[in-house]
Formats: C-alpha cells, sequence, structure tokens
C-alpha cells in the first residue's frame, strides 16, 4: 500500500465523527494481530472492536474436554491435542490437569503426526482432539484418507470442528450489536469470500476478509466504516482468497464429513454449524455426537457472552484477578487467540 494512502487511512480511522460503528472479528488470529500491531489505539472512540467466537479451543464446550479426559483415562488409549487445548478448562479440570494424574495426553503440531505414532504403537488407540473451523476440516480428512490408505486402524477422531456462516447467522438473530464483520483470513482461503455474501444481503452489513498484518487490518477497518449499513462483501486478501475458495479441499472434505448441529460453549447448539463423520466413516468416531453438555467450571465467567460481542473482558469480575493466563477460568484466557488472552497480555484498556 502507498505511504500517502496509508496515512489518510490512518486519518480517516482515527479522526472518524460518523455513526458509532461496531466491528466484530471471527478470526482468533485476527484478534491476535489486532492486539499486537496496537490497532485499538488507532481508532476514533467511535469505531468499536468486538472478538467474537474466531477462536476454535475457546468454543468447544466443556462436554468436550471432560470426554477426551475420559478417554485417556482409559488403559491403552492416547488422546493427542493441538498445545492450547490442553489448558482449557471441562466442567471440573483440564486435560493438563489430568496429565497430572496419570492421563495419557500428547501435543502434536499436525494430525498428520498420528500417523507414525499409531504404526510404531498399535496395540494403543490414539484419539485426535478435533477442532478447528474450515481451515483445519482438510488436515482431518487428509489423516483420514491417509490412514485409510495405509491401512492405520487404531485412529479416532473426537469432532469439534465448526463452520462460521452459521454462527453469524446466529449473532445476528440473537441481536448482537454487530455493524459489520472482519470476515476470517484464513477459513475464507477454504471457504471463499462468497460464503459470506447471503449473510451481508440478508442483515445488510458488510463483510470485509483481512490478511493479518498493521496494513492489511487498516485497509479492512477502512473499508467496513466505509461501507456502513450495505450488505456487501470485500475482499482485501485477493493474493490468498478467492470468491470460490479452494475447490479441492472443500471436496475432500465433503468426501468423509457432512454438516450437522454443534455445541458452541456459552452458545449451546447451533444448527448445521458443526461438521461430524459421514456414516460410512464412522469407524473413526470416539463419540462427538454424544457431547451436548457445557457447564461452567467457574460460574462468575462470562466467556459465554464475551464470545457473542456483548461484553467485554474486562467487564468480567474475573478478569485479570483470579482468571489469568496463568490460571484460566474460562476458554477465553487459555489461547493467545483467545478475547481474554488478548486483553490482559496487551493491556486493552477500555
Amino acid at each position: 500500500m502507498k505511504t500517502n494512502k496509508l496515512e489518510e487511512i490512518k486519518y480517516f480511522l482515527k479522526y472518524y465523527d460518523g455513526p458509532d460503528m461496531n466491528i466484530m472479528e471471527v478470526c482468533g488470529s485476527h484478534t491476535r494481530a489486532i492486539a499486537e500491531n496496537g490497532i485499538p489505539g488507532m481508532l476514533s472512540e467511535r469505531i468499536h472492536l468486538l472478538s467474537g467466537p474466531g477462536c476454535p479451543v475457546c468454543v468447544a464446550p466443556s462436554s468436550y474436554i471432560d470426554r477426551l479426559i475420559e478417554l485417556a483415562l482409559e488403559p491403552k488409549t492416547v488422546v493427542a491435542a493441538f498445545g492450547d487445548l490442553i489448558r482449557v478448562p471441562g466442567s471440573e479440570r483440564s486435560l493438563s490437569e489430568a496429565k497430572g494424574e496419570g492421563a495419557k495426553v500428547e501435543m502434536l503440531y499436525s494430525p498428520l503426526d498420528m500417523l507414525e505414532l499409531a504404526t510404531q504403537n498399535p496395540d494403543r488407540l490414539y484419539v485426535f482432539a478435533a477442532v478447528g473451523f474450515e481451515t483445519t476440516a482438510p488436515v482431518f480428512a487428509e489423516l483420514l484418507h491417509r490412514a485409510e490408505e495405509e491401512g492405520v486402524e487404531n485412529i479416532r477422531l473426537l469432532t469439534a470442528i465448526k463452520t462460521m456462516p452459521p454462527v453469524i447467522q446466529y449473532l445476528m438473530e440473537a441481536d448482537a450489536p454487530i455493524d459489520g464483520f472482519l470476515a476470517p483470513g484464513h477459513v475464507s482461503v477454504i471457504t471463499g469470500s462468497d460464503a459470506f455474501l447471503p449473510l451481508a444481503k440478508r442483515y445488510d452489513i458488510p463483510f470485509v476478509v483481512s490478511g493479518f498484518s498493521g496494513e492489511r487490518l487498516l485497509l479492512a477497518l477502512y473499508d467496513l466504516v466505509s461501507c456502513r449499513g450495505r450488505g456487501v462483501v470485500r475482499n482485501d486478501y485477493p493474493s490468498v482468497v478467492s470468491a470460490e475458495g479452494n475447490l479441492a479441499a472443500k471436496a475432500e472434505v465433503n468426501r468423509y464429513f457432512e454438516t450437522a448441529t454443534a455445541v458452541w460453549r456459552g452458545m449451546g447448539a447451533i444448527p448445521n454449524s458443526g461438521l461430524i463423520l459421514k456414516e460410512k466413516y464412522k469407524k473413526y468416531d470416539a463419540g462427538s455426537e454424544t457431547l451436548t453438555e457445557d457447564k461452567r467450571k467457574n460460574k462468575a465467567c462470562i466467556c459465554h457472552e464475551i464470545l457473542a460481542g456483548k461484553k467485554k473482558p474486562f467487564e468480567c469480575a474475573l478478569f485479570g484477578k483470579i482468571c489469568t493466563p496463568l490460571q484460566p477460568q474460562g476458554a477465553c484466557m487459555v489461547s493467545q487467540e483467545g478475547s481474554c488472552f488478548s486483553y490482559y497480555s496487551h493491556q486493552r484498556e477500555r
């Protein structure tokens, strides 16, 4: 972006004096990038940023964590998970706490690493905690594809894969105070920017797909404010996002998964917002469809209201006191992509 154009955008955003504008990002990586680039301090007091349900480990219900712990305590079962998930509270404890009591938990950077572990230890059952959005679903599909090809039978998935458009519809139907969405960059690579067009038109709100640098985020926010009240979708990340998305990845996901009602932490069951294994591949499932409860470890936690854009982290009575990254009481404080973690670690004030 040319220097003059960037300075114009910065000036516009800093001194904007129009109607208040509530903008929600629904991508954990955007939440993190917004804080790291100091974006909140560059905005007018009339532009309000809200962190939505874009952190994949934050929206997994407590019953999902509880089930993983049950599996990890079984004699010959090992649970593998991404690092952030290990510290997310269930209804009573986290996987990390359960590991201290003998639960078998492995942290992996890629689900595909399961293949080698399962092959080397055929007497053990390996269950991967399959959390994420449209971005990670193709990796889980690839894991199953390779397991089939290589004849690896001791692999299972416990799925908590969510899809983004249905939860955005849920937020709008619940009268969330949102005037525009910073559409998720990574998710849009798979879904394509057109996935958000029906929502934009239905609710007369703009969506802008953005990258993750400070310049890209400022451009996206400028476009959102400029398009206030218009049902449009703009793609400010054309180098990696197309209108139709990654057709090959979507086809691979559709081979193994189908849409279903999914339970989101703090928001309950949302129709067609999750991906579960098709009947043909149920042998790889570790009991995903039974996970419907969502009990809070600490009932004073307001993660559910924060994820819905109704409250800011500093409005929680636990925030920064008994709830910190070292002792998280709710899922939003665990991951670096969680809203509470972002506010706490970057000292985002009101």
